[in-house]
Order: C-alpha cells, then structure tokens, then sequence
C-alpha cells in the first residue's frame, strides 16, 4: 500500500516548485485565462506519461550515468527556454485593453511551449526516477508506479491552476503593465535556460 500520507505533500511540493513550465502557465493565465492554461497544459501532462514510464524501465538511471545523454538533452533543453525568453522579451508592448490580446498566442503554440519545455529538462526524469521509487511496493511495482504516476499527474494540474490563476489576478490588477509582466516572465525563461545549463549531472561532484 502507497503511503500517501508521505508521498502526496512531497509531491505536490515538487509540483508547486517554480519552473519553466509553471512559469509558463502563469504567463498563458496571464494572457489569455485559466481555462486557456489549463487546456494549453495538457501537452505537459502528455509529455510527463512516457518519462514516468521510461523511468519505471529505468531509463532515468541511463540519463544519470551517461554524460553525453544528460549533456545533450540539458544544451537541447537551455536553447529552447532561453530563445523562448528572448521571445517574449522583445514582445511589443500595448496599452489599455489590447495588451491582453497583443501578447496572447494561440492555443497550439502555447500547447507547443508547454510539451517542449517539459521534454527539454532532464531533471524531470530524473525526479520520477529518484522519488518515486521511495514509495514504490516491491511486490506491485507496476501497479504502485502507475498509481504514483496518476497522483502526481492529478496534483500537476491543480499546480497548474494555482499558477494560471495568480497570473490571471495579477494582469487583472494591472492590465496596463502586463507587457512588463511578459518581459519577466520572458527574463525568467532565460535564466532557467542558464540554470539549466550549468546543471550538474547527478551523481557526479566537481571534477
């Protein structure tokens, strides 16, 4: 039996840590709405399904010893972050009630950010190979990994909503200055991809 007395507030902790792509739904809330987040944020969801799985497998175990893997994956991941951060940093400012539909994108672009975002961060993997395997019971692996998976996607979205609404009531206090709100968010993408860049790989200390 999963102990999810343990497991679902250390979850839910790691779901609530802010990153790329809770940055990222509180930009999409920002613009254009929860809902909009929300539906824009099952491309993260979507791509959280196969690492969980790989990770299962124990692929995540490769991605922690292989340095050329792990390097790849991590300069793959920084580039995209960083040139969505120039992105929305050069995003044209507007005033009044424009802003929100000048730095708007459509649902299929902000569904693209979300997957990409989450796919080009290895530490993802790495978190589903790490924790989970705590809770995980020996003589159901499958079964318990598959439960443990569905909380954390569950509780993924009520991240998300958490994060979508803070941007929406943020850009409702200050519609006029969301192009400034867009400019941090696109400043705080490029530091993630910076962060992201001079991440170790697990496992191995200074040389």
């Amino acid at each position: 039996m999963i102990d999810l007395l343990l497991f679902a507030p250390a979850c839910f902790a790691l779901n609530l840590a802010f990153g790329p792509n809770n940055l990222l739904a509180m930009t999409h809330g920002a613009q254009s709405g929860v809902r909009f987040a929300l539906a824009a944020s099952t491309a993260r969801l979507a791509a959280f399904v196969p690492m969980i799985a790989a990770s299962a497998l124990g692929l995540g175990v490769l991605l922690s010893a292989s340095a050329t893997v792990f390097g790849v994956v991590k300069i793959i991941g920084a580039a995209y972050l960083i040139w969505l951060g120039i992105k929305l940093l050069r995003t044209p400012a507007a005033t009044g009630a424009s802003v929100s539909q000048r730095g708007a994108v459509p649902l299929a672009q902000a569904f693209r950010r979300e997957g990409l975002a989450a796919l080009g961060n290895p530490k993802a993997i790495l978190i589903f190979a790490a924790f989970f395997p705590q809770f995980v019971v020996a003589d159901h692996y499958w079964l318990s990994y598959a439960q443990l998976g569905g909380i954390f996607l569950l509780l993924e979205v009520v991240a998300i909503a958490v994060y979508a609404t803070a941007g929406r009531f943020a850009a409702a206090f200050a519609a006029t200055r969301l192009h400034w709100f867009q400019r941090l968010s696109g400043a705080g993408m490029v530091v993630f991809g910076v962060l992201l860049l001079l991440a170790r790989q697990p496992g191995r200390g200074a040389a």
